[in-house]
């Protein structure tokens, strides 16, 4: 009962931030603050009612319109909410259980906690950031940078608490080996970017990739190390190939095929979306691959 208590919290606890995170995800393109005015209906400018500001329950109460002006509430709002409580709940699940094992000891339960705190702070940045790239095409430095200076930092202090039975001086080595391999990480992840937007515009001239996708992905590096962030990178292009393919089969963009080639896609959402994935199984995905390929 304590663990579904637990867990039931966090998801309205992900509800109430994804609500915030939704004021944010139209305020910031616009330049306007997150304080203030209070909520309203950015078509009539009603002022929401506190019954009206509920995460999802609202949205479905007022079957997705204002009840002003009777403008559509779009999709976003529900799901964005619902994203960030569910993905909220799976940090706090396992956290929840490890409480109520007996054995576990002190330094158990703060790489527990730390798990999980930062797993919610690394979904909430990746839901803020794939919104806005798919909306905006916008990946804003606001997010990218603290994203990567927070991960640096949850992945020395998640090394050095899984390291805690270890002599001090033995401790002391191993905490700077784990800042030195997150700082490799982080660039290399960045730098892959990189490297494929120098190749791209040599081939064609102009850029394909924005420099905000290799600050996601040094991001996804920082919390997920360099193999999570490939395997977020893979997914990625995956998902990106799927959504090109499906737009490629419309008889309007093979006709123009100059216009096609132009189309713009969000990569930054596709790969926010690979990084979900890996941070919830990559561990898995990386395993059954090295059994699948015989390298384990």
């Amino acid at each position: 009962m304590l663990r579904i208590l637990g867990t039931g919290f966090a998801a309205l606890a992900g509800l109430a931030f994804g609500s915030f995170l939704n004021v944010c995800l139209s305020r910031w393109p616009a330049g306007e603050s997150v304080v203030a005015p209070r909520s309203h209906c950015r078509s009539c400018g009603h002022t929401l009612a506190w019954w009206e500001n509920v995460p999802l329950a609202s949205w479905l109460a007022l079957r997705g319109r204002c009840r002003g002006c009777g403008a559509r509430i779009g999709w976003r709002y529900p799901l964005v909410e619902l994203a960030v409580g569910t993905l909220w709940a799976a940090c706090a699940w396992p956290f929840t259980g490890q409480l109520l094992q007996p054995s576990a000891s002190a330094v158990e339960v703060y790489a527990g906690l730390t798990a999980m705190l930062g797993g919610m702070i690394l979904y909430w940045l990746l839901v803020a950031l794939a919104v806005l790239d798919a909306e905006q095409f916008w990946l804003p430095d606001r997010l990218t940078w603290p994203g990567i200076a927070l991960g640096f930092v949850y992945s020395v202090l998640a090394s050095w608490l899984s390291r805690q039975s270890l002599p001090s001086s033995s401790l002391h080595a191993t905490s700077a080996h784990a800042a030195v391999a997150s700082l490799v990480a982080i660039a290399a992840a960045g730098g892959l970017i990189l490297f494929i937007r120098w190749v791209y515009w040599l081939i064609r001239r102009h850029e394909g990739i924005g420099l905000g996708d290799a600050k996601l992905m040094a991001l996804l590096a920082a919390w997920l190390g360099f193999s999570g962030a490939l395997v977020a990178f893979g997914l990625g292009v995956f998902l990106g190939a799927l959504v090109a393919l499906g737009i490629l089969a419309f008889s309007s963009a093979r006709k123009d095929a100059k216009e096609w080639a132009l189309t713009k896609l969000p990569l930054g959402t596709f790969l926010c979306v690979g990084g979900i994935v890996s941070g919830l199984w990559g561990k898995p995905i990386i395993a059954a691959y090295l059994r699948w390929t015989g390298l384990h």
